[in-house]
């Protein structure tokens, strides 16, 4: 297993689950970009916490569409950290989009997300590249418990997207072996009630669904994505941490339109 004090992660999509993340690998010893695109009040506060652990702690602002700001987030992980060994990319929008008002926009606003999740693995990966070896670093992206068998109602381009970045994570993981790179995914299922919801349908209807009862946990998944970036022969897998609620399926449309 790999030790992984002193080792540098580019975080992006540090809120709420991100920021469960980003204090377990400081936890660790590893330093912490965050990456951000608007939200720099949140980015700032976590990197103040996380400052108190001991650990390096930057910013590396950027959109993810935009691939001169990948590469420059890449780099500046690499410069104020002096390493780049592990990628986790959370960053996504989880837009409600009903068939009747579907179009192009929508399409592209969530198909966004997987070219996020591309640019930053090419170009992370080509950093990483650069690490000594055999085992030269760690690529940890999002997909979606549901993935790629069970759609659900009202999300259309989102699903498409997540299940874009579940192959995107077992190609990746192909090509990039050679030179030493491992490229996971984490499924989570629901973890945060979406604001269409109301309390009381999100858990007669949504978390009871689940059989164990509860949402998918951010400290599992910041467990599991430790024991990742410590492997040195785990690739091309997606890890469901989701309660259990792949196994039963999509249930009802739900709203409280």
């Amino acid at each position: 297993m790999l030790s992984l004090k002193g080792k540098g992660a580019l975080i992006v999509g540090a809120k709420r689950v991100g920021q469960v993340i980003a204090h377990r690998l400081a936890d660790e010893g590893i330093n912490i970009a965050i990456g951000y695109r608007s939200s720099s009040e949140e980015a700032e506060h976590l990197q103040s916490a996380l400052s108190k652990k001991h650990v390096k702690a930057c910013l590396v602002q950027g959109d993810l569409t935009s691939e001169g700001d990948v590469k420059r987030m890449v780099d500046e992980t690499s410069s104020q950290l002096g390493d780049i060994s592990f990628v986790v990319n959370l960053a996504s929008g989880f837009p409600r989009t009903p068939l009747e008002g579907l179009d192009g926009e929508s399409w592209d606003e969530s198909l966004g997300d997987a070219k996020g999740s591309y640019l930053l693995a090419l170009h992370a990966s080509r950093a990483m590249a650069k690490n000594p070896g055999p085992t030269r670093g760690h690529i940890v992206l999002f997909s979606d418990a549901w993935v790629p068998d069970i759609p659900y109602w009202d999300y259309i381009p989102y699903l498409t997207a997540k299940a874009a970045i579940d192959f995107l994570a077992r190609v990746f993981a192909t090509e990039l072996a050679p030179q030493g790179i491992l490229v996971n995914a984490i499924a989570p299922g629901p973890t945060m009630r979406p604001p269409h919801i109301s309390g009381d349908l999100w858990q007669s209807e949504v978390l009871a669904r689940t059989p164990l009862n509860r949402e998918s946990s951010p400290d599992d998944m910041a467990e599991v994505i430790v024991a990742l970036l410590k492997s040195t022969s785990i690739t091309g897998e997606t890890i469901r941490v989701d309660a259990g609620v792949h196994l039963a399926g999509p249930g009802p449309k739900l709203t409280d339109d």
